[in-house]
Parts: structure tokens; C-alpha cells; sequence
């Protein structure tokens, strides 16, 4: 496999280095995992004869642009912005514009293309994410939809592979693209290599996903946010908070899915999780007893939402072990059991939002 990685003047230091540094472990370890793993080349292509990073680094270019097309993966490391507007800032330089070119040029049928982070932005430029899955920064979730409606934007994934075009999610995602591209040669080798540089799998960085990176032409949804937060105990009506803010339902579900990605059902369920995560790291009280204080009738309804948003090292050794499979269904109704009887499209019954009850919604 021939990696070509495209980088720009400025780019994130580590995510560079990451995809060299597992690329060239991969190859170093190779023969003595498997001699008839395919060989694993690495290139960095540029603008020019060098590339200096965001921190100062430099490394030499050892590809001419031109040379791309025979490769076979292209990989774009994170531009090195830390918010929406210097992305977007970054996009328009020079360099970035030849890089987009050069993207634009390539057949994905053919070449692989790769990107992580805000480095998935130049790919959405170039075209190659038209209709396609992909993920990216999940800060920067917002601002992608906004200006490439036509991508389908999956924030809950860590890697997502659509078609010939590979994308990862924020900043050290880099390293989960890097693995994942050397489990196309061999599953094997990944494996070995994960295990040498203590890599973790982290499936998701949906456990990493808040609203407060929310541009202010979101005020609506971080208004219901904070409503919820404020009541996350509580059997929470979607169509009362909205008249609460002075909105409907309707508009609510609507700017939700433009900013985050996810109906307010699925973000009531991320705020429950995020408070019970916060909790067991921060206190001594087991599972049982925080489950009330986020909205949860029992304790494997509570279990079941974390194994679904996929928390991983943030939760206490065994937080989920033991959970039934079946377990959100057998407590339905949680909390919102009594004299309301309104259908669960209407409300937020607790164990019926861990298990992602609400038709077409992106479940934890």
C-alpha cells in the first residue's frame, strides 16, 4: 500500500506525525507479523519542496503533486484551526486551493482518499463527499452541515468509510484513520500494531459531543438545552420546552437536526448520559443510585443508554457489565409511568429514549 499524505503549510503537527508515526510502525513491524503483508510505503506530497506545521515542524516533501494519482491512498492531516471561521479562513489560502485541486482530480473508484479532522473540509470542497457518509470534528459539526448540506454527516463514528473515501473524526482521530487503513492490508498487522503503541478503540466520539462549540445562529437549540439540563430527572415533554422558549416542536426538531445532527429526543438522551458520566467519575455513588438523577427508573436502563453511546475508559470498570439486552425495552416507561398516558412521540420516556425508540433517530 502507497500512502500519500497531502499536507498544507500549517497543518496540525501530530496529526502529521500520527499518520506517519503507525504507517511506518506497521511497515517496521510487517515481516515479522506476516512477510507476505504487502509492503507499506509512505510519501508526503505538498506545494513545495517542504511542509512546516502548525507548530513549526518541518518535513521534507518526498512527492510531487503530480505523482498523487498513482498512489494508493491520499490522506489530508487536520488544518491546523481550532474554530469554524479559521477553517473556513484556511480553506481560501493558496495552498489549500491547490490541494483541493488536486483532490477534485482524483477518482476515489480508484485511489483512496482520506482525510481527519478539518482535513475532511478540503475533501468536502473538492466534491469527493457529495451523497456520502463522513465524519469530522464533532466541534465543528454545525458549520460543516451548513456549508455542505450534501454530505451526510455522521458524528457519532470515529471512522467512516463510504465509496472509496475514508473520513475520521477530531484531532487524534488521526490515529484511528492511520489504524484503519492498515487494517486494509492486514487485520492482523492492525491488531498487532494497536497493541504495540497501546491504541484503545474508540468506536465513537459521540461521547465527546456537547453544544457548547454552537455558533449563536443556534440559540434555539442551546436555549432547550439548557432547559433540559435543568430537568434531566424529570419525564421532560419536548412540545412543552419548545413552547417554553417561544418555538414549536416542529422548528425545534428542525434546528436541532441542522446543528447537531440529531432530533432533541436523541440530545436529551446525550445530556443524560454526559451527567451520569460526570457523576461516576466525580463521586463515589453507584449506578443505581444515579440513575433517578438523570431521568432513569432502574439502573440497566441507565447501563444500556452508555453502552450505546459507546463511553468506553470514561465509565468505571463494569458500569455496563451484566446490562440485559433487552433491558430499555422491560422499563419502557421509567419515570413517565402514572396518569400520563401520552404516546412516547410526545414525550421523553426514559428507557424508550436509551433505546432509541424514536422513529429515524440517530441512537447513541
Amino acid at each position: 500500500m502507497h500512502v500519500g499524505l497531502l499536507a498544507s503549510d500549517g497543518c496540525f503537527t501530530s496529526g502529521l506525525t500520527a499518520l506517519i508515526d503507525v504507517l511506518s510502525t506497521a511497515q517496521a513491524q510487517r515481516p515479522g507479523v506476516d512477510p507476505s503483508i504487502p509492503p507499506i510505503r509512505v510519501d508526503v506530497a505538498g506545494t513545495g519542496r517542504k511542509v512546516t506545521t502548525g507548530a513549526g515542524l518541518t518535513v521534507p516533501v518526498t512527492m510531487h503533486l503530480r505523482e498523487l494519482p498513482a498512489v494508493d491512498v491520499v490522506v489530508v492531516p487536520a488544518l491546523g484551526t481550532m474554530t469554524a471561521e479559521d477553517t473556513l479562513s484556511a480553506l481560501a489560502a493558496r495552498g489549500t486551493r491547490a490541494i483541493i485541486r488536486v483532490l477534485g482530480d482524483l477518482d476515489p473508484g480508484v485511489t483512496t482518499v482520506a482525510a481527519a479532522c478539518t482535513g475532511v473540509f478540503t475533501l468536502a470542497e473538492a466534491g469527493l463527499l457529495d451523497r456520502r457518509r463522513a465524519t469530522t470534528s464533532w466541534w465543528l459539526g454545525a458549520a460543516f452541515r451548513s456549508r455542505y448540506p450534501a454530505v451526510v454527516l455522521d458524528l457519532d463514528t470515529m471512522v467512516v468509510a463510504d465509496a472509496g473515501v475514508v473520513t475520521a473524526g477530531a484531532a487524534f482521530a488521526h490515529i484511528d484513520l492511520a489504524l484503519a487503513l492498515v487494517r486494509r492490508v492486514s487485520p492482523g498487522l492492525a491488531e498487532h500494531v494497536a497493541r504495540l503503541l497501546v491504541i484503545d478503540e474508540r468506536a465513537s466520539q459521540s461521547a465527546y459531543l456537547v453544544t457548547d462549540h454552537l455558533s449563536h445562529s443556534y440559540r434555539l437549540v442551546l436555549a432547550f438545552e439548557q432547559q433540559a439540563r435543568a430537568r434531566l430527572g424529570q419525564a421532560l415533554d419536548v412540545g412543552e420546552l419548545a413552547a417554553e422558549i417561544g418555538t414549536s416542536r416542529r422548528t425545534l426538531e428542525r434546528r436541532t437536526q441542522a446543528a447537531l445532527g440529531m432530533s432533541p429526543l436523541v440530545l436529551v438522551q446525550r445530556l443524560r448520559a454526559e451527567r451520569a458520566i460526570h457523576l461516576l467519575r466525580t463521586t463515589t455513588q453507584s449506578v443505581d443510585q444515579i440513575a433517578p438523577q438523570v431521568g432513569y427508573a432502574n439502573a440497566s436502563t441507565l447501563r444500556a443508554l452508555l453502552r450505546r453511546v459507546r463511553t468506553g475508559p470514561h465509565v468505571r470498570p463494569g458500569l455496563t457489565e451484566g446490562c440485559d439486552r433487552h433491558g430499555a425495552d422491560k422499563a419502557s416507561t421509567g419515570h413517565a409511568r402514572g396518569s400520563d398516558h401520552r404516546t412516547a412521540q410526545q414525550r421523553l420516556p426514559m428507557a424508550g429514549l436509551a433505546a432509541g425508540s424514536e422513529p429515524g433517530s440517530a441512537g447513541g
